[in-house]
């Protein structure tokens, strides 16, 4: 379900269910999107033939449009963005059989992309965009760039690199003026965000998420974990690392969800347990 709930009573104002309100398809493991809050709508990707994606009215949750992508593909796991590119606003989503945009107008269909999802059931990185330029990764489809340039009537997609040396891992990648941070199966990377190039490469905590705050990048490793490392290409910085105490059981699973700077203080989740630590201070509270 998307649900909308007002703070102040802690009430819901509304509430609509993805596979019931829009016949929505899920992937394997169901749906784990973050919806986009774009101004005051709200995008979401239910998949299937009749609303792949679905654009409310984020106050009342009154349906603004809804986009049947062709091919009625199920949705993934990464989350929607937006981007202009020639000055027309854009949705991009990573569904399960490829990186597709829809005008944010009106919810139409204009172009995919589907190298990095060829053999991957986990479509999970969220898009990265800058300029017109779109990049999309996936532990098996590897990593890709594309140039997306809008004509008068259709879109042009053009693959700038393709390589699975890039940032793969479910915990995605962020740019960072010119260049792409993430994480590979093994690695921390590097990368020039318009042409591939490896700045550097360095094992630091393996795969794992990150995210960026003051000049830091804060990273959750799979194996639990976290780093703080400085984000330049010049080299690998790390400023510290540790394993948080008291470590869950996870079974099958690895530590997948991503850390959160906000108000100083770094959040970090894990499979029933959540730490909170003050990074102004340099104190730590659980």
């Amino acid at each position: 379900d998307v649900i909308c709930l007002d703070l102040s009573t802690r009430k819901v104002r509304w509430q609509k269910n993805l596979r019931i309100d829009f016949s929505g398809q899920p992937g394997i493991w169901a749906y784990a999107e973050s919806p986009l809050i774009d101004g005051e709508v709200l995008v979401c990707t239910p998949g299937g033939a009749d609303a792949t994606l679905a654009a409310l009215n984020k106050k009342t949750g009154k349906l603004l449009w809804k986009s049947s992508v062709p091919g009625s593909e199920q949705a993934a796991y990464a989350s929607v963005i937006a981007t202009t590119v020639s000055g027309v606003k854009q949705y991009v989503q990573f569904l399960q059989k490829g990186l597709v945009g829809i005008d944010a107008n009106n919810g139409k269909f204009l172009w995919r992309y589907d190298k990095t999802a060829q053999g991957s059931p986990a479509n999970i990185p969220t898009p990265v965009s800058r300029d017109g330029y779109i990049y999309s990764a996936t532990g098996r489809g590897g990593a890709g760039l594309i140039k997306v340039s809008m004509l008068q009537d259709s879109a042009e997609v053009e693959q700038v690199y393709a390589s699975p040396k890039l940032p793969t891992a479910i915990g995605g990648a962020v740019l960072l003026g010119d260049y792409l941070f993430g994480t590979t199966g093994q690695a921390l990377v590097c990368a020039e965000f318009k042409t591939g190039e490896v700045k550097w490469t360095e094992r630091g905590v393996g795969a794992g998420s990150l995210c960026y705050a003051d000049g830091r990048l804060y990273l959750h490793g799979e194996n639990g974990d976290l780093a703080l490392v400085e984000a330049t290409p010049e080299g690998y910085r790390e400023k510290g690392r540790f394993t948080p105490p008291g470590q869950p059981e996870r079974g099958q699973s690895k530590a997948w969800a991503y850390p959160v700077v906000a108000n100083g203080r770094f959040y970090v989740r894990d499979s029933g347990v959540l730490w909170c630590y003050d990074v102004k201070e340099g104190k730590a509270s659980r």
